[in-house]
């Protein structure tokens, strides 16, 4: 089976590469995505083992570090829960509208690797992240980016 590789955005203060990396054997969930082309990324092509980035989002938009998927898109019950701010009175059990995965920490990098160097990398003028416009908060990312962006992120100090 073919591996995917993706990139997975989170403010920082909502939830950080340290919130995975200290959850349950460094494994959470990935709620709260109310776009429907990232919600179907999730639901439909994400796949155990495929690979990912992790995107601090915010002030300081980088490149954190890496994870891994190990549980493929099921309904995501916060959208259910009227005192989550991801609550969405049209999602229910019955018919879910929203859908996320499990995400495990892989791999902290020893800095952040910010957006505006991602920029200047060579090999990395197509990555989705780049276009101009892009908010998508999961989004796809070929091998060969996430290896340009993998190799840089471990060797930045």
């Amino acid at each position: 089976m073919k591996k995917n590789y993706w990139l997975m955005k989170s403010e920082p203060g909502e939830y950080s590469i340290q919130d995975l990396k200290e959850s349950d054997q460094g494994i959470d969930y990935w709620d709260g995505v109310r776009n429907y082309q990232a919600r179907n990324f999730m639901r439909d092509d994400m796949k155990i083992g495929d690979r990912v980035l992790f995107y601090h989002s915010g002030k300081k938009p980088a490149v954190v570090g890496t994870a891994k998927v190990v549980k493929e898109g099921y309904p995501d019950h916060t959208a259910w829960d009227s005192k989550s701010k991801h609550f969405d009175k049209r999602s229910t059990s019955e018919n879910p509208v929203w859908f996320m995965v499990d995400i495990q920490f892989e791999s902290e990098f020893p800095s952040p690797l910010p957006l505006k160097e991602l920029r200047r990398i060579s090999g990395l003028e197509d990555m989705m992240l780049l276009r101009k416009g892009m908010r998508l908060s999961v989004q796809p990312v070929t091998r060969k980016e996430f290896d340009i962006v993998v190799k840089t992120g471990r060797k930045k100090i």
